[in-house]
């Protein structure tokens, strides 16, 4: 039995390349990876953020491939990075803004060793069965990672993951660490003081379609709201990630706050949408959420007249980074609680620390 199990073993460790590790991803699964990893592709140009938390010299020398997402939904963060790092540029587009979009021949082409997919998203995810076996057959390795499903509970994990397959633990365990702290300023003080909850409505993408209301639920922001003391409204009837209301459900389930993202940068033409995120000032982005809750019955919402009514850059819901908005969320819906909370600053240091650039713009507003 024991010559058996022993066999066993060296067949094991004879198919195991010397120079490699195992990890366990996201999605549960075990995934050979090489020691030195240095060709990677990712199924989001917005990992290239995570990224830079690890390699920041040059948060995308090691990356051959990426989708065209970045430059297409978050051109004014894209831009930074090609100012910095102007090889962005250059990095082969393996797809557009869609999993529908990817590219495996274009992939395999590049020869990557590691390739850096969601659990859910804009690219190829844990659902991408053709895609993951191709990739597979062709050698690469495949590890998935989540900012978007579960962000509180996944964002260290992933983060902590990306440090171990790209051989920069002590990077990734000091972001976690401060990750974690300005999490449980909000969850600890929640935890001691038990606050009542407070009903939020969040309106999703305001302004790119005429009707209401597009939100989120048990994914993405829609974490944020628990976790910062409140409950999420459309929890009662939109059953995933997120969905649709009706402006006659909204208005007959009214919410105490009201919470719209924003998907507008410095550049746009702001038309309905409302702004926020690098290059946009306080005052452009608090006149757009102005005129976005003036709509017809929006405007009648108690949450609005009582200028209880906030915007926040859309792209907190996949970023890890999402920590600051959750503290956003905590001051507007337990402003005395939270009184001393200044995500703000946090924010800022984040950048400092973890971003090759400085914070520029405003990535949260309020009506009042």
């Amino acid at each position: 039995m024991l010559r058996a199990v022993l066999l066993v073993l060296a067949a094991f460790l004879a198919a195991v390349p010397a120079a490699a590790k195992q990890v366990v991803d996201l999605a549960g699964r075990t995934v050979t990876v090489p020691d030195r990893v240095e060709r990677i592709i990712i199924g989001e140009g917005r990992y290239v953020p995570a990224l830079a938390v690890l390699d920041r010299a040059d948060p995308v020398k090691r990356v051959v491939g990426m989708m065209g997402d970045y430059e297409a939904v978050d051109p004014a963060t894209y831009a930074k990075y090609r100012a910095a790092f102007p090889r962005i540029d250059k990095i082969a587009r393996i797809g557009r803004a869609s999993r529908d979009s990817f590219s495996v021949e274009q992939a395999i082409v590049l020869s990557p060793q590691v390739a850096i997919f969601g659990l859910e998203g804009h690219g190829p995810n844990a659902r991408s069965g053709e895609v993951i076996r191709a990739l597979e057959a062709a050698g690469v390795a495949i590890v998935f990672i989540d900012f978007r499903s579960d962000p509180l509970v996944n964002t260290p994990r992933s983060m902590a993951l990306l440090g171990e397959v790209l051989g920069r633990e002590s990077e990734a365990a000091e972001f976690v660490a401060a990750w974690q702290a300005a999490l449980a300023q909000v969850t600890g003080r929640l935890e001691r003081a038990k606050p009542a909850p407070t009903r939020v409505f969040i309106e999703s993408r305001v302004g790119l379609d005429i009707g209401c209301c597009e939100t989120m639920t048990r994914g993405m922001m829609g974490r944020f709201v628990t976790a910062a003391g409140g409950v999420n409204i459309a929890d009662a009837i939109v059953p995933g990630e997120a969905g649709i209301v009706s402006l006659e459900w909204l208005l007959a389930n009214p919410p105490e706050v009201y919470i719209g993202t924003a998907i507008g940068g410095a550049a746009s033409d702001a038309g309905s949408w409302l702004l926020g995120g690098p290059g946009v000032s306080r005052d452009r982005a608090r006149g757009t959420l102005a005129r976005s809750v003036s709509r017809v019955g929006i405007a009648e919402l108690a949450a609005i007249r009582q200028g209880r009514a906030h915007a926040v850059w859309h792209h907190f819901y996949n970023s890890p980074f999402n920590v600051a908005a959750v503290q956003a969320f905590a001051k507007w819906l337990h402003p005395e609680l939270f009184a001393d909370l200044d995500p703000e600053a946090l924010l800022a240091d984040l950048h400092r620390r973890f971003q090759p650039f400085a914070l520029d713009g405003a990535y949260w507003i309020s009506l009042k």
